[in-house]
């Protein structure tokens, strides 16, 4: 497995809000977190840090191998970081914030994810991309719903307004999933700066040309950038080379 974790202000923010790191726990299984973060100020940035540290905090003092341990795992310590954040968020300075979780686990060549927000992950599989998640936003519920359609859900004002993020007061449902990867997959985690930007058929264009897996995360990024950066732009990329024992 290799991995490369890039972040980019973009070209319209001042700050940056998403956040994106790996950590291994006790018995090197390795956690990808990517947050996205929102609300005024320092908000969104404080937001997403706390929410990518503090589980990856908590992971490095586990010892989990098991996919349905981590999933209770996942379910438990999102759900406590959701209050956390929302607990904060009543304070003035940090009023409104929030901030989407995409947290991956990766135990050989299995994965199981816990999904909140906006953020994706998607599967590449020689020239096929298939996206993993599903928005919590208002336009994919109307999708959903058959009220508009995918092309209109594209260039929708209220494009977005999420349904589900850390730091609600209530209590927030994760996507939960897991899957089998094959020699050659790739994994893409990304905030809506990259997907927003840029097509599935970049995406794949971009992962097949011959070059390291830090420079295919650099020419997303620049690409997302050259379309416009209109947001802040996170990827993680995760390359499974070869067939993991099991």
């Amino acid at each position: 497995m290799e991995l490369s974790l890039l972040t980019d202000v973009g070209q319209r923010r001042s700050s940056n809000q998403d956040y994106v790191s790996h950590f291994e726990n006790q018995n090197g299984i390795t956690l990808v977190v990517l947050a996205d973060g929102m609300g005024g100020h320092r908000a969104g940035n404080v937001a997403s840090e706390m929410t990518v540290l503090d589980l990856g905090r908590l992971w490095e003092e586990t010892s989990f191998t098991e996919l349905v341990d981590i999933r209770d795992w996942l379910l438990t310590v999102i759900e406590a970081e959701n209050k956390k954040i929302h607990d904060l968020g009543q304070e003035e300075e940090y009023r409104g914030m929030g901030t989407t979780v995409e947290a991956v686990a990766i135990v050989d060549n299995n994965i199981i994810f816990a999904h909140v927000g906006d953020s994706r992950i998607g599967l590449v599989r020689g020239s096929d991309y298939q996206l993993l998640t599903s928005d919590h936003s208002l336009v994919n519920a109307l999708v959903q719903a058959g009220e508009i359609t995918e092309e209109e859900a594209e260039m929708h004002p209220k494009k977005n307004i999420i349904t589900q993020s850390i730091g609600q007061a209530n209590p927030v449902e994760p996507d939960l999933a897991a899957h089998v990867l094959e020699a050659g997959d790739y994994l893409v985690i990304n905030s809506d700066g990259l997907t927003n930007m840029i097509s599935k058929e970049d995406i794949t264009a971009i992962l097949a040309e011959d070059m390291s897996l830090d420079d295919k995360s650099r020419a997303l990024i620049a690409l997302a950038n050259e379309r416009g950066g209109l947001d802040n732009i996170s990827v993680a990329l995760v390359h499974f080379e070869s067939e993991a024992s099991t």
